[in-house]
């Protein structure tokens, strides 16, 4: 960088000397530098600053002036900054750092060995302490702390170290930049010892109501699942007691003195009831007892074995008790007989075994019981 006399600047062509009324046109430069310049009758700062392309705050700046008001025969230092096309600066030792997927900001300060409000403040923008965009960029500051701006339009660093309170060297110091005017609009500057606190406590406290959404949402989603749980667990229980309700029932029966005994012992079911339509029947005269194939058969009371063998009622091979004043009492689709006609048997004696002969479509005892000859309810009779 160098200082240039008489309007012009190395490797330019010397512009010829001002007139009044005349405009200045100034080429692009092909590096930096200043031009020195004496005021003439009627220049005015901001005119200067028109006719050479400037800023009038750079001229300012560069002269030393704490005014625009200028004196015919002073000497201005205008500067000239050579146009090239650049990334916007970051200052030494501020990492950019590409957010990837997962990290959060307490990660990023652990790995990088800085405090959160160090971070927070070199990147005042962020929405979140929890949410990081994935791909964005997040700038860390490994050497100077301090806030982190960007250098909007129109602004120069002298009028953000201003406004921070703070000495435009100090800044262009922190900044690594030797003069404040070759900070352009879109770099960023750091302010050394500036701390986003007021950022910092906004972000901490949304993160404390994310953290209560979450844990709330959670809640919600538990008592959910507790009352999905609940319900399934009930009508699992209704669907049970509905099975059951309609299972047939199954009994074991024991003998009774002085009353009838069940014919079939252990388990088995009642797959008709007394009174019922049958397969060939138009009313059912007895109760159907399913059983095993070869279940024993037993007497339901003491009597004499009044038929034993087949039947041309459908019955198959039968056997049919009397017990005496006019009660009877039947066996009916045995698969084998194990008593004679004119035998006397006593309560709980085997007399055959279950079978499906006659008009039966499946293993099962039929039992009758008969009083005068009439088919009685046998359920009235049994324990």
């Amino acid at each position: 960088m160098g200082v240039f006399l008489a309007g012009a600047i190395v490797n330019l062509p010397l512009a010829p000397p001002l007139l009044p009324q005349q405009e200045v046109v100034v080429e692009r430069p092909a590096q930096k530098g200043w031009v020195l310049y004496r005021v003439k009758p009627g220049d005015t700062l901001s005119g200067i600053a028109s006719r050479y392309g400037v800023d009038v705050r750079a001229i300012r700046w560069s002269s030393g002036l704490s005014s625009d008001r200028l004196q015919v025969g002073q000497e201005l230092k205008i500067p000239l900054t050579a146009y090239e096309e650049r990334p916007p600066r970051i200052p030494p030792g501020v990492v950019a750092h590409r957010v990837r997927p997962g990290e959060t900001l307490a990660l990023l300060a652990s790995r990088y060995g800085v405090d959160l409000l160090d971070l927070v403040s070199a990147n005042p923008g962020l929405e979140s302490l929890d949410r990081l965009p994935e791909g964005s960029t997040l700038y860390i500051p490994k050497e100077r702390k301090g806030l982190l701006v960007e250098l909007a339009k129109g602004q120069t660093l002298v009028d953000l170290a201003a406004r921070f309170g703070l000495s435009p060297v100090e800044v262009a110091r922190a900044n690594g930049v030797k003069d404040p005017l070759e900070v352009k609009p879109g770099d960023l500057v750091l302010l050394p010892g500036i701390q986003a606190k007021t950022t910092y406590q906004r972000l901490l406290a949304k993160q404390e109501e994310e953290r209560k959404a979450r844990l709330e949402a959670e809640r919600r989603r538990q008592e959910e699942l507790r009352r999905l749980a609940e319900e399934r667990a009930r009508q699992q229980a209704l669907a049970r007691q509905q099975a059951q309700a309609q299972r047939p029932v199954v009994r074991r029966v024991s003998y009774q003195e002085g009353g009838m005994r069940w014919p079939l012992s252990g388990g088995f079911r009642i797959t008709t009831y007394f009174g019922q339509r049958g397969v060939f029947q138009r009313y059912h005269t007895g109760i159907d007892l399913a059983a095993p194939y070869g279940t024993p058969i037993y007497a339901a009371k003491s009597g004499q074995v009044e038929v034993a063998g087949w039947s041309g009622w459908g019955y198959g091979l039968h056997v049919v008790l009397d017990h005496g004043g006019g009660v009877e009492t039947l066996y009916a689709h045995l698969s084998r007989l194990a008593v004679r006609p004119g035998e006397w048997v006593e309560a709980g004696q085997v007399i055959g075994y279950v079978g499906s002969t006659g008009w039966s479509t499946g293993p099962h005892l039929h039992f009758e019981v008969r009083v005068g000859g009439s088919p009685r309810n046998p359920l009235a009779y049994l324990p």
